[in-house]
């Protein structure tokens, strides 16, 4: 499990997190929704060390951010941030190679070699391993990247803004494997969505961010009601239901 307590984060005297306390279950899909400027993918960068904590504690598992070496949290949570431009200059097995790098430190073995070859399978990305990242279709590069995550061998992945700039075939191919990795392979993954109606399809747990702070919490069930997208995004919309998953008409 993930835990936050009492965290909260400023840039230049302006809150961005204030007073987040909160557990995301283990083997699950927790989503991170709300307005831009909420707060969700500097969360996100808090959990993962890309930013220093500066109040609160984290804990991933039996580790306390910040009191553990990057390297031991490495093998233990992965992040795939939004793509930086720079790794479109690689090949696609280069760049699943980089999620071993926390075990090989630079000189990979045979055990690394068939960690990276078992993700580029089960990503369907064996038949484009040379090819460049530059060369790849946006689900293509995704699918990229979250096989370099897997690849790192993590019980807990947390993923920025997976979905942007796919199209909806894309989209539904990608979270229904985020939903495989969660329930074959036992992984913990975190989240950040724009889109309601994807997070309440594919994820166990939603977390509502405004302006800094947890609103509310819970199953998509529970949470995706009128009072969510009043309150939280600020639209009035119709909300269905379909095989007992809650839909917002848009």
């Amino acid at each position: 499990m993930i835990s936050i307590r009492n965290l909260s984060y400023q840039i230049a005297g302006s809150p961005i997190l204030t007073d987040i306390s909160l557990d995301l279950p283990k083997r699950k899909i927790s989503a991170l929704i709300g307005p831009n400027g909420a707060g969700k993918s500097t969360l996100l960068s808090l959990v993962a060390r890309l930013e220093k904590l500066q109040s609160g504690t984290i804990t991933v598992g039996d580790l306390t951010v910040g009191a553990c070496s990057n390297r031991e949290l490495a093998k233990h949570l992965s992040i795939l941030p939004q793509m930086p431009d720079h790794v479109t200059r690689l090949t696609v097995k280069e760049l699943v190679s980089f999620g071993r790098y926390p075990y090989h430190q630079g000189r990979p073995t045979d055990e690394d070699d068939a960690a990276v070859g078992h993700a580029l399978a089960l990503f369907g990305l064996t038949d484009l391993a040379q090819r460049s990242v530059d060369e790849l279709s946006g689900g293509q590069r995704q699918r990229a990247q979250i096989a370099m995550t897997f690849a790192q061998d993590t019980e807990y992945m947390l993923l920025d803004e997976p979905l942007n700039n796919l199209d909806v075939a894309g989209a539904r191919s990608l979270m229904a494997l985020l939903r495989e990795l969660s329930d074959i392979h036992g992984k913990t993954i975190v989240i950040v969505l724009h889109d309601i109606n994807y997070a309440s399809r594919y994820a166990d747990w939603l977390v509502a961010m405004q302006k800094g702070q947890i609103v509310v919490e819970g199953t998509p069930a529970e949470m995706v009601t009128p009072a969510l997208l009043r309150d939280v995004f600020q639209t009035d919309a119709d909300i269905y239901h379909i095989d007992g998953v809650p839909f917002v008409m848009v």
